[in-house]
């Protein structure tokens, strides 16, 4: 029998996210509806759906709409992706687990950026493969270090897993350093695999800086694997569609054949609307919502630091949709489950709390979602300043 941890975060949204007033831990970019999608499109008597489509399987491998667009973001600046290099999934997650599904195994060896997703490494351990963590820490601005993955690589590794934009902190792997790690799994023939489902939501970096990262398939790499998902960066977590794409024919074969056990299509439906969001007539203005409500909801952030630069500290976010925010008293830090814990009973907010959800050494930390509806972060945050200064001597130390 597979064992299989308990996914934490996963278990934490579960228990609380339906019940608290302010929902502060949520990492999607405020959700839209249908209507809503439909009045961000330059075309707005372009049909959502095809009502007179008959409702089989469907295109087996995604839907020739859906791929061409996904196609058309990836094929920027000439360096082309044909759609037959995609394959769509039920969401990211879906798309993540087949990645190491289909090519990892027992006597494997997987390196995983850290902090992140807890799913990203806890499946290939599931699938019986060793996997060393490739920690960044809050001092070096969670960079990781290029001398820290040469020193984890060895004859058997077979995946490198990035997950940039990162999930909690925020941070990104800048060009200069995406290009090292390009270089070291080139050297070694390790396969690359980015989890990029929060690109392109570069809110604080301009993609005219030299330093900007483009994603790892326009790296020059060929063993390179990316996947990706409606659900962050364009506001539609409810159409559950995600997918996979390589310059790699063989690996996306690979791949293909592992999915048919777990997948035989996506729904039409879900697919359909996610090719109306990602066509041209529709993705700029939903891409520039999202930017702009990021943009709008850091600066709450960046007060909520300053109110309470005493008890908080953090490293300001590049891109995406979440900070990972220490709490200390006194210096030291505060036990995090206790922390939003009381916070969500005494004001409704909910967190997320680190040390739980992404791991023990990050005592004190809480991942804060700041891209939710405006008014819900500016109340939620002046509630949560209001309990620092009623509450925070009554929460636990951690230990």
């Amino acid at each position: 029998m597979v064992k299989i941890e308990p996914f934490a975060v996963e278990a934490w949204m579960d228990a609380h996210e339906t019940k608290c007033e302010y929902n502060i831990a949520e990492t999607c970019c405020a959700s839209i509806s249908l209507d809503q999608l439909q009045q961000l499109s330059e075309d707005k008597e372009r049909p959502l759906i095809d009502t007179a489509n008959i409702l089989n399987y469907g295109d087996i491998r995604g839907s020739d709409a859906l791929r061409q667009n996904l196609s058309r973001l990836y094929s920027a600046k000439g360096n082309f992706l044909s759609p037959q290099n995609i394959l769509t999934t039920a969401g990211a997650i879906q798309a993540n687990y087949l990645v190491a599904y289909s090519l990892v195994g027992p006597g494997d060896h997987v390196i995983c950026h850290y902090p992140t997703y807890q799913s990203l490494y806890e499946v290939p351990k599931q699938l019986g493969a060793k996997v060393d963590l490739w920690h960044t820490r809050a001092e070096d601005d969670w960079a990781p270090k290029i001398d820290d993955l040469k020193s984890l690589i060895k004859p058997n590794t077979k995946l490198i897993i990035l997950n940039n934009p990162q999930n909690p902190t925020g941070a990104i792997i800048k060009k200069p350093l995406l290009q090292q790690i390009v270089d070291v799994a080139s050297e070694h023939n390790i396969v690359l695999f980015g989890d990029e489902v929060y690109r392109p939501l570069f809110h604080s970096i301009n993609p005219m800086d030299s330093e900007f990262p483009p994603s790892l398939l326009s790296m020059g790499y060929k063993k390179t694997i990316v996947t990706g998902s409606m659900s962050k960066a364009y506001s539609l977590a409810g159409v559950r569609v995600g997918w996979i794409a390589s310059r790699d024919p063989e690996l996306i074969e690979t791949i293909a054949e592992a999915r048919h056990y777990t997948t035989i299509s996506v729904s039409q439906l879900d697919e359909q609307v996610a090719a109306y969001a990602l066509h041209p007539n529709t993705v700029h203005s939903l891409l520039a919502r999202n930017i702009q409500l990021a943009q709008k909801n850091l600066e709450l952030m960046e007060r909520f630091m300053i109110k309470n630069e005493d008890e908080c500290s953090w490293v300001k976010p590049l891109a995406g949709t979440t900070a990972f925010v220490k709490i200390s008293r006194d210096g030291k830090p505060v036990d995090s489950v206790d922390f939003c814990q009381q916070l969500l009973e005494k004001t409704g907010v909910l967190w997320v709390p680190g040390s739980t959800c992404f791991g023990d050494e990050f005592k004190g930390y809480v991942r804060i979602g700041y891209v939710n509806h405006t008014e819900i972060i500016k109340e939620g945050l002046d509630k949560a300043t209001k309990f620092i200064r009623k509450h925070l001597d009554n929460v636990k130390l951690a230990e």
